[in-house]
C-alpha cells in the first residue's frame, strides 16, 4: 500500500507539472528520463521487492525531479517561494548569484537512490558486508553520475549553443558537472549511518 501510495504521488506530480509548460521541449528531454525512471524502478521493485523506505525515497526524488524538469532546473523559484512561505530568502543569506536548484538535485539523487543500491547488492552477493554493499552502491552512484554527465556533454552537441544551456543550466559554470558529480557522492556518503543500522547478514 505505501508503494502505491508513493507512486501515485510522484505521478499527479509528473501530471501536474504538465499544466502549460513553459518550455515544452526542453521539458520533454527532461521528462524522457522521468519516465524511464519510472519503468526502471516498477521493473526492480517487481523482481527484488525494495524496502518501502528505498522504494519512497526514490518517487521522492523523480518527483522532485519533475519540478525541477518544468523550470528546466536554472529557474526552479525556489527563492521566491521561500520569501513567500518563510519570508527568508537563501540567495540574500548566502549571496548566492546562480540558481542552485540543480546542485539539490544532483545531492538528492545521492542520498535518494543508495538505500536501494545497498539492498540491490546485499540481494545480488548475500556474503558481502555491510560495509562491502556500502561501497558498491556508493561507487554505482559515482559511476551513474558520470555517465549521465556525459549523456548531458553529448545532448548539448546535438543541441544550439541556446538550447544545450537551457537543457544542461550550466549558467556559465565551467566546473558545473564536477560539482555536480561531487554532491552526489556527497549526498550517497552521507547515507552511511542509517545503512549501519540495517540488519546485519
Amino acid at each position: 500500500m505505501a508503494k502505491k501510495l508513493a507512486l501515485a504521488a510522484v505521478l499527479a506530480v509528473f501530471a501536474a507539472s504538465w499544466i502549460q509548460p513553459l518550455w515544452p521541449l526542453e521539458q520533454t528531454l527532461h521528462s524522457s528520463l522521468t519516465v524511464i525512471g519510472l519503468v526502471a524502478l516498477w521493473w526492480v521493485d517487481r523482481r527484488w521487492g525494495l524496502g518501502n523506505g528505498a522504494f519512497a525515497a526514490i518517487c521522492g526524488f523523480i518527483a522532485i525531479h519533475c519540478i525541477a524538469a518544468r523550470w528546466l532546473y536554472s529557474n526552479v523559484p525556489y527563492d521566491a517561494w521561500l520569501q513567500a512561505a518563510l519570508h527568508w530568502s537563501p540567495n540574500a543569506t548566502f549571496g548566492w548569484q546562480r540558481n542552485h536548484f540543480d546542485r539539490l538535485i544532483h545531492f538528492l539523487y545521492g542520498v535518494c537512490f543508495t538505500p536501494a543500491l545497498l539492498q540491490l547488492a546485499r540481494h545480488a552477493w548475500p556474503a558481502l558486508r555491510i560495509g562491502q554493499a556500502f561501497t558498491l552502491a556508493v561507487m554505482v552512484v559515482m559511476c551513474s553520475s558520470l555517465a549521465y554527465e556525459w549523456l548531458e556533454w553529448g545532448i548539448a552537441l546535438l543541441l544550439s549553443p541556446e538550447a544545450a544551456e537551457a537543457y544542461n543550466g550550466q549558467q556559465g559554470d565551467m566546473w558545473d558537472a564536477h560539482a555536480d558529480m561531487l554532491l552526489a557522492t556527497l549526498g550517497s556518503l552521507l547515507v552511511w549511518p542509517m545503512a549501519q543500522r540495517s540488519p546485519q547478514r
